[in-house]
């Protein structure tokens, strides 16, 4: 029998005011230093070299003199600069989906530097969140929300073996060939989930979906359109040049030892209007004098793909990671590129760029961050000619979007942490929030394959925000758990407190009115209890309200 069930109600109440106190201590003496401004600089360094630096300047200026043409052909003024936390917003939603911690926000306060941007930017390329994130996101792109037969894929090993290479920067165009061109078992070489999912309980798989993947992931090219016949939606491709890509999929064979190549199997099909299925051969669409004459087909078609001259590659990586970072593409849809233009601003320039660095996915990420177009505001400089839809699509403002649910409910969770919920985070705190995650995207609706459609948010999507578990049980009083109520107890001062909680949740300091709006509310709650409730109240607002909900 356990000795506390005998224990007097005075004692058990003396054991649980020791518990609670120890716990306060330890919140008080974790998070205390957070609600104030820091005294302390950080380091300088940037994480890169100063000619790392201008080079990556140099490019970025040029696609902003590009830009820069076009708003002055279209007449728009472009916007001033954002500040330095607004950026770290945006760049910390972009590419560890999720905002800030307040934590992290006074890291950045702290920063003694002439480009905080870049700053932040080295710091996030270190962070497994944000090799986790990419990787997810690129994940989608490879083989869709599919779950695929248990027995021969393994996604969670794909994203992984992808995260561990985004996280180690290995060159892109490697890193497609090793997914188009792999071999052996799903498990011990994770690549070969990007086939393996195809796979049904036989040892065949689908080359037709193989090639519709690799058309749009890799080339953005929306070849399976014409699939079953030609001209579908107009468009300029025909029934064979969809079905001569899937042909370099047709000796892949899955046996005893993995996935190999059978040069005896040839891929077949039937044609619309023809009655036998006939053998296809291999072909590429256009350059083929850029596919290599020796290897398998799997191979050369790998090779082909990622050649330095075969443009649209890299067109569709600078496109896909613009839209990553600004959550809207340059070109849309963004799996959809015209092979002969024409092309927006800054694309062209982007992509030579790629090629000359030989694919390094860092560099492009930080070129795009460098420039001009992502580090301006979403206001319009000219009071006199707001912000309209014209210009977020010439870009002379940077676009305001919704919230993906991922972000959305990484926000929600990190908000009410003022420590940053990173790898170093205790493992069964990011088990609860990765299980949070997923049950509010699921409910708030998956948004699949990362289309970058700008649909606006429903009733029902607002009312889950509004009433659903997942803001309720991070802003109601609990010191123990959430931000609010620890900066109630904690803060100094009632304004310091709404400070805390506008940094924590907007990443940014309340204006003159709305702190003392707040700071009278707080005022009025005389008992602990009620300024608990009052801090919850607080949290709650700001959460709901429509700033937190859209990068800007």
């Amino acid at each position: 029998m356990s000795p506390f069930r005998t224990s007097p109600s005075w004692l058990i109440w003396l054991r649980n005011a020791v518990i609670l106190g120890s716990l306060a201590v330890g919140v008080a003496w974790g998070v205390g230093e957070l609600l104030t401004p820091p005294v302390v600089q950080a380091a300088q360094g940037l994480g890169l070299s100063k000619q790392r630096l201008a080079d990556v300047r140099k490019a970025a200026s040029g696609v902003d003199s590009e830009f820069a043409k076009d708003w002055a052909q279209k007449h728009w003024p472009p916007a001033e600069r954002a500040d330095d936390l607004t950026i770290a917003r945006r760049l910390s939603l972009a590419l560890t989906g999720s905002i800030p911690s307040l934590q992290e926000v006074r890291v950045l306060e702290s920063v003694k530097s002439d480009d905080v941007p870049q700053w932040w930017l080295s710091h996030l390329l270190k962070d497994r969140r944000t090799s986790d994130y990419l990787a997810e996101r690129l994940v989608r792109v490879y083989v869709g929300i599919e779950t695929g037969q248990l027995l021969f894929y393994r996604r969670r090993r794909l994203v992984e073996w992808l995260s561990d290479a985004i996280r180690e920067n290995r060159p892109y165009d490697g890193i497609a060939r090793a997914l188009i061109d792999c071999s052996g078992v799903w498990t011990t070489n994770p690549a070969v989930n990007f086939v393996s999912v195809t796979r049904n309980m036989g040892k065949s798989l689908d080359e037709a979906k193989l090639a519709a993947r690799v058309s749009r992931a890799f080339l953005g090219v929306q070849m399976d359109c014409v699939q079953c016949h030609d001209g579908k939606l107009g468009s300029t491709w025909k029934q064979e040049n969809f079905h001569q890509l899937a042909a370099y999929f047709g000796q892949a064979k899955f046996e005893l030892n993995g996935l190999r190549d059978d040069p005896k199997l040839k891929y077949k099909t039937r044609y619309l209007g023809r009655t036998e299925e006939e053998v296809v051969p291999a072909r590429v669409p256009w350059k083929p004098e850029l596919l290599p004459e020796k290897g398998t087909p799997r191979d050369r078609f790998a090779h082909w793909v990622t050649a330095k001259d075969n443009r649209p590659f890299a067109r569709t990586l600078v496109n896909r990671v613009w839209a990553l970072l600004f959550n809207r593409p340059l070109i849309s849809p963004v799996d959809d590129i015209p092979l002969e233009g024409p092309f927006p601003p800054g694309m062209e320039a982007l992509a030579d760029d790629l090629i000359a660095h030989d694919f390094d996915l860092h560099r492009l990420i930080r070129v795009i961050v460098a420039t001009r177009v992502f580090q301006q505001s979403s206001r319009s400089a000219d009071p006199a000619h707001p912000t309209t839809e014209e210009a977020e699509k010439c870009w002379a403002v940077f676009p305001v979007t919704r919230l993906r649910p991922e972000q959305m409910a990484g926000s929600v969770i990190q908000a009410a942490s003022l420590s940053t919920i990173d790898a170093e985070t205790h493992v069964l705190f990011r088990i609860k929030r990765d299980i949070d995650v997923a049950n509010f995207v699921k409910r708030y609706g998956d948004s699949g394959e990362d289309t970058f459609e700008d649909a606006g948010g429903t009733i029902p999507q607002r009312l889950l925000l509004m009433n659903g578990n997942m803001v309720t049980d991070n802003t109601r009083g609990n010191p123990l758990v959430n931000a609010g109520t620890r900066i109630g107890m904690l803060a100094p001062d009632n304004s310091i407190a709404v400070e805390a909680a506008y940094l924590s949740i907007f990443t940014r300091r309340p204006t003159a009115a709305e702190s003392d709006h707040f700071t009278r509310l707080l005022a009025e709650a005389k008992s602990t209890n009620a300024r608990s409730n009052a801090m919850a109240d607080l949290y709650w607002t700001l959460m709901n309200a429509t700033e937190f909900s859209w990068n800007h």
